[in-house]
């Protein structure tokens, strides 16, 4: 079994004339939202092992703070093919990874993430389940997490509709970041 974590990367200051886009780095809300989104995945004993970080700004500081939040040392790699990926690149590079562990997180953009989750996602089946994906159907906020587990010995053999959804968390989901 291996679980997958895709997170969007927490709230980043507007874009200025002065400023790249891959340079923004996160709004004050930002910071807070991802600090109670790590915390209550960390209460919910969802520790990455392994870590594939867009290489921009916003996203490598939402995983420093998450990071922090965690207290866990995974194995993390920064790439700049996530900058801004599609979801089937998004899957490619899922695919890849040859490490060991149990629990990879992708931290990314929209609308890259939220078609990879939306792809990845088993077809809904109980109550639960089906509020989960009615929910994913919607928006996929900034800060907002999604895991899937997938009953599978390698990252290799992901595939598109055989995710179940565990959990996704929103910000504004968590009584203490309201």
């Amino acid at each position: 079994m291996k679980r997958l974590v895709l997170l969007r990367h927490a709230k980043a200051v507007p874009l200025e004339a002065e400023l790249e886009d891959h340079e923004r780095a996160l709004a004050e809300k930002g910071r807070d939202d991802i600090a109670h989104v790590a915390a209550y995945l960390k209460a919910e004993g969802v520790l990455p092992d392994v870590v594939l970080c867009s290489s921009a700004a916003r996203t490598r500081e939402t995983l420093e703070i998450a990071l922090a939040a965690w207290g866990s040392t995974p194995s993390v790699h920064v790439l700049d093919d996530l900058y801004l990926a599609r979801w089937l690149t998004i899957v490619n590079l899922i695919r890849q990874v040859r490490e060991p562990g149990q629990t990879l997180l992708v931290v990314g953009h929209n609308p890259g993430l939220e078609e990879c989750a939306r792809h990845l996602a088993l077809p809904p089946g109980d109550y639960q389940t089906r509020k989960l994906h009615q929910i994913l159907q919607g928006e996929y906020p900034t800060a907002t997490a999604c895991v899937f587990r997938f009953e599978i010995e390698s990252w290799s053999a992901v595939e598109r509709s055989e995710g179940e959804i565990e959990y996704l968390i929103r910000p504004r989901d968590i009584p203490a970041a309201k």
